[in-house]
């Protein structure tokens, strides 16, 4: 299974490596099936590379070291990879990880069943019954902070449902929270982490835009904000600690970077799929289409960042998701839950495949290469 069929010539896609001989992680570019290593004092990381004035011209021209091909790096880019082998890292490095929710019409409803279940998955189906009675399809191309949207609000409010997820959803302001640290994600093939207080809990297969310091969107990717929806169900205040856990943010296979045949049309256009396959023999398969965000995208990017909020280091944005699994695993009416040992594969013709193994967050190997390391590994290479 490739990260990245053969099938986009001319795409100009970048990630990262661990390449053992340097004990560190570099940039490379992704040429044809090879992959090459762009790492140099003007690039020593992704977050200076997206910095570039001409990042295209530079990924197209740069020389470096050819690490393998990608079926090989792929090959070594396992759940237990070896830190003795070359494999695929999260794309993102010193960017913060930045995350939208409530951007679709019917997640958004999700979020509101999940709120009026106060996070108990057994009471989730009759409340969705109720709910998609009032809302139906209400909300559906409804554009946030519109006064169509309030007078919906009000209709809400009326009949008791209002939210504050459809606050976020249809109001003016759009809900963007900090969902990884610099550093922090995982990439492809690597294990994704759920905490093991929670029971009901999810994959969002997303688009990731990244975005540098002077608020440009560089290229976009692909990524799993992987969700407890038990624990922010019963408090949104808990949106950390449903969010934010070891390797529970996984992003790629690879950053394609904007240029004359790829930009925000293609991703506004995006299709994506999903299908999670357990070791029980179960399968689910989902999407998610981006034609269906309430919210457009470079508006997220605007209300992120600007005058009232700097990046120095750029960012990565999830843009939110269509998806919400109601299909049922085990008992009727509890809908969908992960099991560790799930593979979950998010795809999407332009950006390729993002593939990843569920395990307790307690499980996955520990995160412990941070700013100072990676600065400390490039310092010692001579890169800064």
């Amino acid at each position: 299974m490739l990260p990245m069929k053969n099938s986009l010539p001319d795409a100009t896609l970048v990630g990262r490596v661990w390449r053992p001989d340097a004990s560190g992680a570099s940039v490379v570019a992704i040429r044809g099936d090879r992959v090459v290593d762009l790492t140099s004092r003007h690039a020593p990381t992704m977050r200076d590379l997206m910095e570039m004035e001409d990042v295209v011209g530079y990924v197209q021209t740069a020389s470096g070291d050819d690490l393998g091909s990608l079926a090989e790096i792929s090959k070594n880019s396992t759940e237990k990879a070896s830190w003795d082998s070359v494999h695929f890292l999260s794309p993102a490095d010193l960017q913060v990880i930045k995350a939208s929710g409530v951007t679709f019409a019917e997640s958004m409803v999700e979020r509101v069943i999940e709120e009026q279940a106060a996070g108990n998955a057994d009471l989730a189906q009759e409340i969705r019954v109720k709910v998609a009675g009032i809302i139906g399809e209400s909300l559906r191309g409804i554009v946030p902070g519109s006064k169509k949207a309030m007078q919906v609000k009000q209709v809400l409010i009326d009949e008791g449902l209002w939210s504050q997820y459809l606050e976020v959803g249809i109001g003016p302001d759009a809900e963007v929270f900090t969902k990884a640290q610099p550093t922090s994600s995982v990439g492809w093939g690597a294990s994704v982490g759920l905490h093991p207080i929670s029971s009901w809990n999810n994959p969002e297969p997303e688009i990731v835009l990244a975005v540098n310091s002077r608020g440009e969107i560089r290229g976009a990717t692909l990524g799993n904000d992987v969700n407890l929806r038990d624990v922010e169900g019963r408090s949104a205040l808990l949106l950390g600690k449903a969010k934010d856990n070891n390797a529970s943010c996984s992003i790629g296979p690879f950053i394609r970077v904007f240029d004359d045949g790829y930009g925000m049309e293609e991703v506004c256009r995006a299709e994506l799929t999903l299908k999670v396959e357990g070791e029980d023999g179960f399968v689910l398969d989902g999407s998610s289409s981006m034609t269906q965000i309430s919210r457009d995208p470079e508006s997220i990017v605007k209300q992120t960042i600007g005058r009232h909020h700097q990046y120095p280091d750029g960012f990565m944005l999830f843009l939110g998701t269509l998806f919400a699994p109601i299909q049922d695993r085990d008992d009727e009416g509890q809908g969908f839950t992960h099991k560790t040992g799930d593979v979950v594969e998010i795809s999407e013709p332009n950006l390729g495949l993002l593939r990843n193994t569920v395990r307790l967050s307690t499980e996955c190997p520990e995160w412990t290469i941070g700013i100072a390391a990676t600065m400390r590994n490039l310092a010692q290479r001579g890169l800064i």
